[in-house]
């Protein structure tokens, strides 16, 4: 009995969406905590979420890395794998330091709101890079069928 549902060629694109999703909220989160009435305790949440976001993002890299040697690439798609990898690397790397520079402040970001605005702006950011990263993995699937057909 397989692990793995029939349509699902590798585990990523079962892993891909939760650091989408947990970016996105994290940063939604953390933009309430500048006008909400309990910014200190969404603040936490946020850090926690984008923990979440950091932790799927290295899983999602991983298996995207171990499953495009799984599924059928057009001989066009190549340098939009190259293209995607590196953008996934890049935004990996910016969220797991994101993360260790939130818990590493977390008592004073919790408090301080010109904190709280400085990572909004960087939670931004990274929103925006996940954004691409997810648009060029999506235009792999879309576009050019990687991942549609096995390589079997």
């Amino acid at each position: 009995m397989p692990l793995l549902p029939p349509w699902a060629p590798n585990l990523h694109p079962l892993i891909i969406h939760f650091p989408i999703v947990l970016v996105l909220v994290a940063w939604a989160v953390d933009a309430a905590s500048l006008f909400g009435k309990r910014a200190e305790r969404l603040a936490v949440a946020s850090t926690w979420l984008y923990v979440g976001g950091a932790l799927s993002a290295v899983v999602a890299a991983y298996t995207g890395w171990a499953g495009a040697r799984t599924v059928f690439t057009p001989g066009m798609a190549h340098g939009l794998i190259d293209d995607h990898r590196k953008w996934a690397l890049v935004t990996t790397g910016l969220l797991v330091g994101f993360v260790v520079l939130r818990l590493a402040l977390n008592a004073w970001i919790s408090r301080a709101r010109a904190g709280r605005v400085l990572l909004v702006g960087l939670g931004l950011v990274l929103t925006v890079l996940i954004q691409q990263t997810a648009e060029r993995g999506a235009r792999l699937v879309y576009e050019q069928g990687v991942g549609v057909i096995s390589s079997d």
